[in-house]
């Protein structure tokens, strides 16, 4: 089994993929099977007995364990007998790359699933793609996913997958995030805007062990109509998406930020919730109305009101570029795309120096219209819609300025392009 995170692979890359699994196995090159398992990008708003062998094109060392060892989380400890909340700020075990394939198997188990049949695997990201901000765990523990699922005849659909790589990373990895980067990853067409309502509600019996319950995975897909502003063809002629890398690199289950914005949201909810008489309800802010938070906003401490916020404001922005994205309207989508930006420094309080010099960069790059960190913010690169014709001259534009600004930064970017061009692309599948 071919593992395959990044953007979908010439016919080289497959036949040599395909090679060195079947190098790996004994088996022949025809009998490989290839899971591509995409990046994912948001404008607004991862064999002959029971035996798991793993290779990496990026991290050295050899992964084996048996699909049927039981897996428990990495994050806990078992210290006389009690479990034992590891301190997520310091760099731990579930940081080395074969873990998110035990986590897919801990999910699988977790569901019943019979998995009798292991893998000979290797799996690599795009050559020379730092993917920090692209949400490349969330890729991985997807095409772990598929390919164990390959391996074992289990058909599961892709909403399954979306809670399956959910425990991955917050039962098995720690890390509080939510499900909207796997589930771009598994829903998404090419050409088209996805919008996904992430509605979850959270335990609040053990909130140490932050087990979130999924309400609601609605999505639909905004197809785009063709661009009248001299282009031809559809919206996706128009424009190219740049990815620009800032040298920063961190695992968010290692930043205890990520998880720090949970925990202040989650309060702002529950004091907001508490002022309207809804004390009762499950204590996150999709919960709380925004005449609720309009009427009581006062009565919270500065952090936890910006935080609110930036929560209420980027809904409203996502709900204006579907319709910017539907009429297309690049301009007005850019403007919020940039408008998000700036809520999440402002208001979230994500980024750091060398990551919002970069943002302020894209703004000012020719054909730029709009930018904002890709993911969390805490690590990683910036996004930007471009104007196609201009690509080429925004991404030297950007690479040259960040180098004066954060020269040692930008000199860690030594394997590929500072800044990348690209295109959205389809689903996760195996091929």
């Amino acid at each position: 089994m071919g593992v395959f995170s990044g953007h979908w692979p010439s016919e080289s890359e497959l036949d040599k993929l395909r090679q060195k699994v079947a190098e790996m196995s004994g088996r022949d090159a025809q009998e490989v099977r290839v899971v591509v398992s995409p990046y994912r990008i948001c404008p607004l708003g991862a064999h002959i007995d029971h035996q798991v062998t793993l290779q990496s094109g990026q991290f050295k060392g050899e992964v084996r364990f048996r699909v049927d060892e039981v897996q428990l989380p990495k994050h806990i400890s078992k210290t006389n007998g009690l479990n034992e909340q590891i301190d997520s700020s310091k760099p731990q075990e579930e940081c080395k790359w074969g873990n998110y394939a035990r986590g897919a198997i801990y999910a699988l188990q977790n569901k019943g699933n019979p998995l009798k049949t292991g893998i000979t695997g290797f799996i690599c990201g795009s050559e020379g793609l730092d993917s920090s901000g692209l949400s490349s765990s969330a890729a991985v523990g997807i095409a772990y996913l598929l390919a164990f699922e390959s391996a074992n005849g289990l058909v599961v659909c892709p909403t399954e997958n979306i809670e399956y790589d959910r425990q991955i990373e917050n039962e098995y990895l720690g890390l509080k995030n939510g499900i909207l980067d796997q589930s771009a990853i598994l829903l998404s067409s090419y050409g088209c805007l996805t919008c996904m309502n992430c509605k979850i509600s959270h335990s609040v019996e053990n909130s140490d062990n932050y087990r979130p319950h999924v309400q609601t995975i609605k999505h639909k897909l905004i197809r785009p109509p063709e661009v009248q502003n001299n282009h031809v063809g559809e919206l996706g002629n128009a424009y190219k998406i740049l990815l620009a890398f800032s040298g920063l690199k961190q695992a968010l289950t290692t930043n205890p930020g990520y998880n720090r914005r949970v925990a202040e949201c989650q309060e702002a909810a529950k004091l907001l919730l508490q002022a309207s008489g809804n004390e009762e309800v499950e204590p996150v802010l999709s919960n709380v109305e925004p005449e609720v938070f309009e009427a009581h906003k006062s009565k919270l401490e500065p952090d936890l009101a910006k935080r609110a916020e930036h929560y209420f404001s980027e809904n409203e922005r996502v709900l204006k570029g579907l319709e910017a994205w539907a009429s297309g309207n690049l301009k007005e989508f850019g403007e919020l795309i940039t408008a998000s930006g700036l809520s999440s420094i402002q208001n979230y309080e994500c980024g750091c120096e060398p990551l919002i010099q970069l943002y302020e960069i894209l703004l000012k790059a020719p054909g730029v219209l709009g930018a904002r960190f890709s993911g969390a913010g805490f690590r990683g690169c910036c996004l930007a819609f471009v104007d196609a014709d201009r690509a080429e001259e925004a991404a030297m534009f950007v690479k040259n300025e960040y180098c004066k600004l954060q020269p040692e930064l930008a000199s860690h970017i030594n394997q590929g392009p500072a800044v990348l061009i690209c295109d959205a692309g389809d689903c996760a599948r195996v091929i």
